[in-house]
């Protein structure tokens, strides 16, 4: 398998790290922040949090890597989100002060940042670019959610799978050779993140390869051909 490239691998991330948060802070915020935040590790599989729970802290991915899904009719998941370092997860439910309406599951082991909810509204209160960050990462995100619901919905299945091939490499990036997606999905997480069922996705994965956009090597996608998996997302 390929030696993963993860700077989280390297060293033990920090509240420091979540730099969207921390360069905007005054020395005083910084320690308080510093001296009232929660790390928590989990293993891959873990559940960070379920639809219906009620958050009381803002969530920061620190290291790793997450679905964020929702149980759809008859029981089949869609994923909504792959998040990556240094991102929030969960925060629509924490800033709407109600319940999630979706689950976060670890896909690799990760670490995360719990800020108290009191700690989070006084730096809201009292420094505006922390707030602006903060926006600017909403809006991010539903500018995103908004894109891959008419995609997923109006493009066809290679379009689909295509896309979130594409969507993968730009959340998590290329292994050292430049090729390989460094991020490793099971067949169903990749139907469930491309709205499709598992065979229409093994299916498809194999049409690409025998097409020689990709190769696959059980959970390891290399993209061979990225001008051709952009053209057939585009086409649909």
């Amino acid at each position: 398998m390929p030696q993963r490239t993860d700077k989280s691998l390297n060293s033990e991330p920090t509240i420091k790290d979540i730099k969207q948060i921390y360069d905007v802070l005054t020395d005083e915020e910084k320690l308080k922040l510093e001296n009232n935040h929660k790390v928590k590790h989990f293993k891959k599989n873990e559940v960070i949090y379920e639809e219906g729970e009620v958050p009381d802290s803002l969530l920061c991915l620190g290291s790793g890597k997450v679905k964020v899904y929702k149980v759809g009719f008859g029981g089949r998941d869609q994923i909504v989100r792959m998040a990556n370092p240094t991102s929030f997860i969960g925060y629509r439910a924490f800033f709407a002060e109600g319940p999630h309406v979706a689950s976060a599951v670890v896909i690799e082991p990760c670490t995360i940042f719990y800020i108290p909810k009191t700690i989070v509204f006084e730096l809201l209160e009292c420094n505006h670019q922390f707030s602006l960050n903060i926006i600017r990462s909403l809006a991010q995100e539903l500018g995103f959610s908004r894109y891959r619901t008419v995609t997923l919905t109006q493009k066809h299945i290679r379009g689909r799978l295509a896309e979130s091939l594409l969507v993968l490499k730009e959340i998590y990036g290329f292994e050292d050779d430049g090729m390989t997606l460094n991020v490793y999905l099971s067949r169903e997480d990749l139907a469930n993140f491309s709205n499709m069922t598992t065979s229409n996705a093994i299916r498809t994965l194999s049409t690409f390869v025998n097409e020689k956009v990709i190769t696959v090597d059980g959970r390891i996608i290399k993209i061979l051909d990225i001008e051709t998996l952009e053209r057939i997302s585009k086409l649909g």
